[in-house]
This record gives structure tokens, sequence and C-alpha cells, in this order.
């Protein structure tokens, strides 16, 4: 792991299109719920068996409600050879922060831009 990210700073990836993968490691159903656009679901208790679909990846960041378990997350990519050559970061204060400064993305509204007025992802 190559320690955490502000959410500002992931936010300027996602807008620059910058070759990251946002990796957010809750439930499916959380996922569903609301989320930070264009980033994948790998469920936490799935993350060993589907570690392999994060290769090829210049950038990763991992995303979980309060940024704890997403630094465990980050910890297990980054110990992975296929993400030798990877940057892995947690983001900082997790998807609760990210949402309160740009708002969440509802499943419907991943591909809009901006979803300030999105619930809390709990």
């Amino acid at each position: 792991m190559d320690g955490e990210i502000s959410p500002e700073a992931v936010k300027e990836l996602l807008e620059d299109d910058a070759d990251v993968c946002v990796v957010d490691i809750r439930d499916p159903a959380s996922f569903e719920h609301s989320r930070i656009p264009n980033s994948e679901n790998v469920p936490f208790h799935e993350l060993t068996q589907r570690i392999h679909e994060l290769e090829g990846y210049d950038h990763i960041v991992t995303v979980c409600p309060h940024g704890k378990a997403s630094i465990q997350a980050a910890n297990l990519i980054g110990s992975y050879e296929g993400t030798a050559d990877a940057t892995v970061e947690s983001m900082a204060g997790g998807l609760e922060t990210y949402g309160m400064q740009f708002g969440l993305a509802r499943a419907h509204e991943d591909a809009t831009e901006g979803a300030a007025d999105a619930e809390s992802p709990f």
C-alpha cells in the first residue's frame, strides 16, 4: 500500500479521466444504494478471489464507509504480485467524507455528473 489519498484527490483523478480504478469494498446492496461514480464493487470478503481483476491498473484506490477497512484492502491488493507496479491507496475518511463533500451517485445516476443531493451510503 502506498498510503492514503484525500477525497479531493480522488475526485480530481476521476474528473481528469486518469487511469484509476476505485474499488468499493462494501456489500452489493450498499454499493447499489450509492457510490462514487464509475467505481467498481469488489466486496471485501470476495477480494482474495477477485484480486486478479485489478491487474493492469496503474492506480487503485480502495474505499469503504469510514476509511478503515479500505486500508486493509489496500494492503492486500498492494501485496498481490499482479498489482506490484500499481499505486495502491486507501481513501482517507471513506465514503462518508467523500459523500459529504461531493455527494454520491445512486445506481441509476452513475453516468451523470454530480449527485450532491444523494443520501448517505449507510
